[in-house]
């Protein structure tokens, strides 16, 4: 007999409503006999082998499925032949009923009509009867069942077979949480190739896909938190990984102490102890970051703050605690939060903060499993934010450091009206600008940079700065003045170097500088340059120009290569940009974006310059730190100074002194100081003609001090000589050590200029009080 022939057609009831010529071969009854009994009584009988009825024993073996006509549900006995072993029937009753996959058989309408598995262990309040004939997405109660119908239809039609696709079902009030089913469809086809249905399998694999989710997670938190040396950074960056990933709201709250940059406190923690939110983000609005505030006790969080054991509780009506945080309470009522979870942020025993997951209305509530994740993340935060405080602390520290070592403002001059640009690193530099007076009414404009960052760059910042201050005293030349403070870091750079390696330590050294001497009397600027930018000039009459300065090496650099200087003449009203390598293209540069606002400045403040370019600055993005240096030259008036030549003879010094006494009546300089200027005078012009070679020449300059200047074109340096009590000479520069407030020597290109400088606070005050009304 063909296997899958038609016997028996059998209603719901349990009577014969079909009885094929096949049956009556098999069974020994017609149509006649068997249609309209009890298939059961028909069975009864031919077990026992009735007269004239066909041996049961010697039947074929048969299939019983169940059949859709129109509403009910039919029962057809088909042949089975030799199609299925005893261990075939044993395997498949396994897996329909053992089997933690679910197994549906679908007709061609996606209809549950031939089986369905039931899963060991597993409470089913709807019966496989009931479900026989229904949609199969009403018997797995998927979250989108049209885009599985449509799956299945694609798959029935194409015979491609879906497998382990990921679908999602939503939870019911038997069923808490929402569970994840790996979905797969076959169709299936007789040994004829047509089709005859479909079967779908779905698995849950809710524990190992949050499993999965949970690592997802934390090496997510691993890769993005802490890219940022900063406390506030770092908690944003934490929030940002775990909303909408791993929780619905995410509040994080540090130790004030800690976002400061000091040390945290131990466990446990001050019940006054100030906590800043430091980053907060949700469904909802919550309470402003920044804000410090203290913890309320008896609170999960200010527990935590105790023994730092993470904890997971429920929030419901019957949860106390909230009363006591009106703001927390605000959130969780807002948000409809149920599940919360608060994890430590602590390291090594040491408290740094706290953080508090919420989950919220439809979100599953937290797992004990999440605990273990939420410190995992909140272990990982704390090593970033311990990074960052530390960070924080040396930034504190190298800010206060070049703070102090800079010049609080820069120095007035009545010959340079200055400016300064610095916008500082913001992990700390070593950019510095200088302006130092010196004799002869003439003034150093100096920017200088030291290559690094933090405390290292600050502290070697202020080791050159005290070095140039030092060398200024001397009155060199740019280039003299350079080459001296390379060989002075070069020192720096070798000290550096045997001490052993450490992060301070850790970069070699590198400085450049940029110095120009600006004398207002001859209206010329002597320039020289050690790594840095070309400075510009902006003249009067709205022409700028770059500087031609040859380049010097950086500073401390091995060889023997000179730092050349130039001399440049800058009439009244010229204004001199200097500046670091950050300046560069964007400012210095003819074809800089920002070149505008020097080639423009006019007779505009350099302080109104200085803002407009921070501006825009600061609105870019910017490497570095950017520091630059403007200086508006000023002449000095005419009738402030005194050029007279001399004679190269003993009649020098009479004549020099009658051209001072004069010169000092018209300054309205006191009788002392003018008594005292008339002797220096007197003793330089003396040594020079004893000592130097002519021409010779006497320079007065009435400015911030009175200076006597006696020129003459030999290279011999002046030296103190400590004259005994008989000796008739050796004196005179004795004499003028003591009587000026300082002294000394400017080398220039033929010969020398002997100096010496007196206070003229008498003379000015009586002529502030004179053009005073009152």
């Amino acid at each position: 007999m063909p296997s899958g022939d038609v016997l028996v057609l059998i209603d719901e009831s349990g009577r014969v409503i079909e009885w094929g010529r096949p049956a009556e071969d098999l069974f020994g009854w017609s149509a006649e006999e068997a249609l309209g009994r009890q298939v059961a009584t028909l069975m009864r009988e031919a077990a026992a082998g009735g007269e004239g009825r066909g041996n049961f024993s010697d039947a074929a073996a048969v299939l019983v499925k169940p059949v859709l006509r129109g509403t009910s549900v039919v029962w057809q006995v088909l042949t089975a032949g030799d199609t299925m072993s005893g261990q075939d029937a044993a395997i498949l009753k396994a897996v329909f009923t053992h089997s933690p996959v679910r197994l549906y058989v679908l007709d061609h309408q996606l209809r549950v009509v031939v089986r369905m598995s039931t899963i060991a262990g597993e409470r089913h309040d709807t019966s496989v009867r009931h479900l026989l004939g229904r949609h199969f997405t009403e018997a797995c109660e998927f979250s989108d069942p049209e885009e599985e119908a449509a799956v299945a239809q694609r798959v029935l039609e194409s015979g491609e077979p879906v497998v382990n696709r990921l679908v999602r079902r939503d939870k019911t009030p038997d069923r808490p949480t929402r569970r994840i089913y790996s979905v797969s469809y076959f169709r299936l086809e007789d040994s004829a190739g047509d089709v005859v249905g479909l079967v779908a399998s779905a698995l849950d694999v809710t524990e190992r896909e949050n499993a999965q989710n949970r690592l997802t997670l934390l090496d997510t938190v691993r890769t993005q938190v802490g890219h940022l040396l900063n406390v506030m950074h770092v908690c944003s960056e934490l929030v940002d990984a775990v909303v909408p990933a791993f929780a619905g709201i995410a509040d994080v709250e540090v130790i004030e102490d800690v976002v400061r940059g000091e040390e945290p406190p131990s466990v446990p923690v001050h019940r006054d102890a100030l906590l800043r939110r430091a980053a907060f983000r949700g469904r909802i609005a919550g309470p402003p970051v920044g804000v410090e505030h203290s913890l309320p006790v008896g609170t999960p969080f200010s527990d935590i703050l105790t023994d730092l054991r993470p904890s997971l509780m429920k929030i419901d009506e019957d949860s106390s605690w909230p009363a006591a945080d009106p703001d927390r309470a605000d959130v969780i009522r807002r948000a409809g939060a149920h599940s919360l979870i608060v994890a430590p942020l602590a390291l090594r025993g040491h408290a740094l903060g706290l953080v508090s997951f919420y989950r919220c209305r439809q979100e599953d509530p937290f797992e004990e499993e999440d605990v273990a994740v939420a410190s995992a993340m909140c272990a990982h935060t704390a090593l970033c934010i311990d990074n960052a405080r530390q960070f924080m602390r040396e930034w504190i520290t190298a800010q206060t450091v070049q703070r102090r070592l800079l010049p609080h403002q820069p120095a007035t001059h009545a010959t340079a009206e200055i400016s300064q640009l610095h916008l500082p690193d913001p992990e700390g530099g070593g950019a510095w600008s200088d302006t130092i007076a010196l004799p002869g009414a003439r003034t150093a404009l100096i920017v200088g940079h030291v290559a690094g960052k933090g405390i290292a760059a600050a502290i070697t910042m202020g080791l050159l700065r005290t070095a140039i201050h030092t060398l200024a005293a001397l009155d060199l030349q740019p280039d003299e003045l350079l080459a001296r403070l390379s060989d002075t870091t070069a020192r720096l750079a070798a000290a550096r170097a045997t001490l052993p390696p450490d992060p301070v330590n850790r970069e070699p050294l590198t400085a450049g500088c940029v110095v120009a001497i600006y004398d207002p009397v001859d209206l010329t600027c002597t320039i020289a340059r050690a790594g840095l930018p070309d400075p510009v000039a902006v003249f009067p009459d709205g022409t700028s120009a770059s500087l031609s300065v040859p380049a010097g090496p950086p500073l401390a650099e091995s060889g023997s290569a000179p730092f050349p200087a130039i001399t440049v003449s800058l009439p009244e009203g010229t204004t001199l940009a200097m500046g670091t390598a950050a300046l560069a293209d964007e400012v210095l540069a003819p074809s800089g974006s920002l070149r505008p606002f020097l080639d423009g400045i006019g007779t505009r403040p350099l302080r109104d310059v200085c803002d407009d370019i921070a501006h825009t600055l600061t609105d870019n993005h910017r490497t570095g730190e950017t520091l630059m240096l403007l200086a508006r030259t000023k002449a000095l008036p005419h009738d402030r100074v005194l050029t007279r030549d001399l004679p190269a003879d003993p009649e020098a010094a009479p004549i020099a002194r009658a051209a001072a006494r004069r010169q000092l009546e018209a300054w309205d300089v006191d009788e002392e100081t003018a008594f005292t200027t008339e002797l220096i005078v007197s003793e330089l012009v003396g040594n020079a003609v004893r000592y130097g070679a002519p021409p010779l020449q006497l320079r007065l300059i009435f400015e911030r001090m009175l200076t006597c200047e006696v020129s003459d074109t030999a290279t011999s340096s002046p030296q103190v000589k400590h004259a005994r009590t008989v000796d008739e000479t050796g004196r005179g520069l004795f004499i003028i050590a003591s009587l000026a407030d300082q002294w000394g020597t400017h080398y220039r290109t033929q010969g020398k200029t002997v100096w010496a400088e007196q206070p003229t606070g008498a003379a000015t005050e009586r002529r502030n009080d004179a053009a005073d009304p009152a």
